[in-house]
């Protein structure tokens, strides 16, 4: 087995700066402060009152395979293990607060058709979450944002993409508990399936030969993994070079085309098109008679763009040093119009936005928006009532000019 970290740096990336925007040290020392841990409380009242708690009297040889998985991780912190009555094939973990001990439960449908070795992959993933630090993220992404609707959708796309990489993180220590390849995937399978395959009669070649198929379909026909756990043929081709690597940079070149998956976050084809509208024609607009862009106009043009990029300021930069800026613009409105020609009045109040950012509008950006108008079919008459009407419902004078 080589001696690879089993941390993402991605991940650990997209932690810290979530961490940090959520004011993560000072938040967590006023839930500490005003006991917000009572969900602890709550938890461990129901894990006590309602689960199986393991223990070795009771439990001995699955209280023995955790603490094995435990000992093999080198993880020495408090962690309490329960088993609940529920067919769903499900775990997970929470981390502890205030200093009491961790908590990972398995479901018991998991008993039903996992193996030994497939459950201290399992153990040893719910870990995996615990020694990462995932659990107490999401403790303090939810205790912000109780509903993921109150989200801003460039967080969400972040949090989402974080929790998809802490995922391919915890399948990593779950194969270093277990030291066998072909028993973590087989554990994927029967958790997306809830087959026992042994029963059914799947071999691990067919499930790697069908594995392999539709990870060919997610490289080269642009599917998208867009929920909170990457979808299985990442996640195996994820472990598969973790476990089979030569070297580090051989690693992290077969990751970056998953990662690449991954941050795929559009809906369709014309996303691209819009995130590369919103750079060129923010910059062309923002840019006119100056030598640099303002900072409103700046954060007008990432703000927007955070709706469509996960790393906006980057893909910014991306696009302004890919090629003229210009071209760049026509290409794009081309395409956008040919796609949907509905989204022609979304473009045109998005330059205006730009405009008026600065709370300023100079005769030189109105013309600009003229010409930018003709090429998006509207008459001088529709793009003046267009900014007239942005300026009735959306411009703020600034403070500065009358003061």
């Amino acid at each position: 087995m080589k001696n690879f970290n089993p941390t993402i740096e991605l991940e650990k990336r997209i932690g810290n700066q979530i961490y940090e925007a959520l004011q993560g040290e000072v938040v967590e020392e006023l839930m500490r402060k005003t006991n917000v841990s009572s969900d602890d409380v709550y938890m461990r009242s129901r894990m006590e009152g309602n689960c199986l708690k393991v223990q070795q009297d009771l439990l001995p040889d699955f209280y023995h395979l955790c603490h094995e998985v435990k000992h093999k991780l080198d993880f020495d912190e408090a962690v309490d293990f329960y088993i609940t009555g529920d067919a769903e094939i499900n775990a997970y973990s929470i981390s502890g607060e205030g200093g009491k001990p961790h908590i990972v439960n398995l479901n018991s449908g998991l008993f039903n058709i996992m193996n030994q070795d497939e459950l201290r992959f399992v153990v040893g993933h719910e870990l995996g979450h615990i020694i990462n630090r995932d659990s107490k993220l999401k403790h303090l992404i939810n205790f912000v944002f109780p509903s993921d609707d109150s989200q801003h959708i460039s967080l969400r796309y972040k949090i989402r993409l974080h929790d998809q990489l802490a995922e391919l993180v915890a399948d990593r220590y779950g194969y270093l508990a277990t030291g066998n390849q072909n028993t973590c995937i087989t554990a994927f399978y029967k958790m997306s399936s809830g087959l026992d395959l042994e029963k059914m009669d799947v071999s691990i070649d067919t499930l790697l030969a069908n594995n392999n198929r539709a990870l060919d379909f997610f490289i080269h026909d642009n599917g998208m993994s867009i929920y909170e756990h990457p979808v299985n043929p990442i996640r195996v081709q994820s472990l598969n070079l973790f476990a089979t690597a030569t070297s580090e940079d051989e690693l992290n070149k077969g990751m970056d085309e998953l990662i690449g998956i991954l941050l795929r976050g559009g809906a369709s084809e014309i996303d691209e098109y819009i995130s590369r509208f919103i750079v060129s024609a923010g910059v062309i607009v923002a840019s006119q008679n100056k030598d640099h862009i303002n900072d409103d106009e700046y954060k007008e043009i990432i703000d927007t763009l955070a709706g469509w990029q996960i790393f906006p300021r980057e893909y910014l930069d991306d696009v302004v040093n890919s090629g003229d800026i210009y071209d760049t613009f026509d290409q794009t409105v081309e395409k956008i119009l040919d796609i949907d020609p509905s989204k022609r009045e979304g473009l045109m109040e998005y330059m205006i936005d730009i405009v008026m950012s600065d709370k300023k509008i100079t005769h030189d950006e109105v013309k600009t928006l003229y010409k930018i108008g003709d090429y998006l079919d509207y008459s001088e008459q529709e793009v003046a009532q267009a900014i007239a009407h942005s300026i009735q419902t959306k411009f703020v004078p600034s403070l500065e000019s009358i003061c």
